[in-house]
């Protein structure tokens, strides 16, 4: 028996979802979580064979928690179930160990396939993603990445270094570099950029 813990922060897809994979004889979910801290004490709690999760959670991201997994008990499989067909998450994902990268679209009877391959150890993408997941390469840095978000967020500069501990100039620095890189106009629009190659 393949022992799956879930991650969704949609309650109605986290049903559906759980339902549909108790209908497979081999599998059995041990647990559901709304977002990310509820799935790391489940993981913990459970010791599950495979953790699909989606991406964008409260608490922790899929990304953060397949990172998380793979520091704590690697030997269990990630598989990231999503609606963004974005080649940065695919990169980013396979960079945190995930091995299975799969849309929310995907048949039931595939999702299960790649859960029972993915808990062999096997890596199973989406194939479309597959074929353009290393044709832009992310061009920014860790810091750059996190600025940018808190700038998608709104937060004005100073704000930014309140936050992460930086001098207003630093910030201003990492985001000009960050608009120089994603060839943008501003702030705002390597935001958006850069969310949309997922690569945030």
């Amino acid at each position: 028996m393949i022992r799956l813990l879930l991650a969704e922060d949609q309650a109605l897809l986290l049903g559906a979802l759980a339902a549909l994979l108790d209908l497979e004889p081999d599998l059995e979910v041990v647990g559901r979580a709304c977002d990310g801290n509820a799935a790391r004490a489940l993981f913990l709690e459970h010791a599950p064979d495979v953790l699909i999760t989606d991406i964008e959670m409260p608490g922790a991201t899929g990304l953060e928690l397949a990172e998380w997994v793979r520091a704590t008990r690697p030997q269990a499989g990630v598989l990231v179930l999503t609606t963004f067909a974005r080649p940065g998450y695919l990169r980013r994902a396979l960079e945190a160990g995930v091995r299975g990268y799969l849309l929310k679209d995907t048949p039931a009877e595939r999702l299960a396939d790649a859960v029972r391959r993915v808990h062999r150890g096997e890596r199973v993408i989406d194939p479309e993603l597959a074929l353009t997941a290393f044709d832009n390469k992310d061009p920014l840095t860790d810091r750059e990445r996190q600025i940018l978000r808190l700038a998608g967020e709104g937060l004005g500069n100073a704000e930014i270094g309140k936050r992460l501990h930086l001098a207003d100039g630093t910030v201003r620095n990492y985001l000009s570099e960050a608009i120089g890189k994603l060839n943008a106009d501003n702030r705002i629009e390597a935001f958006r950029i850069a969310r949309d190659q997922g690569w945030l």
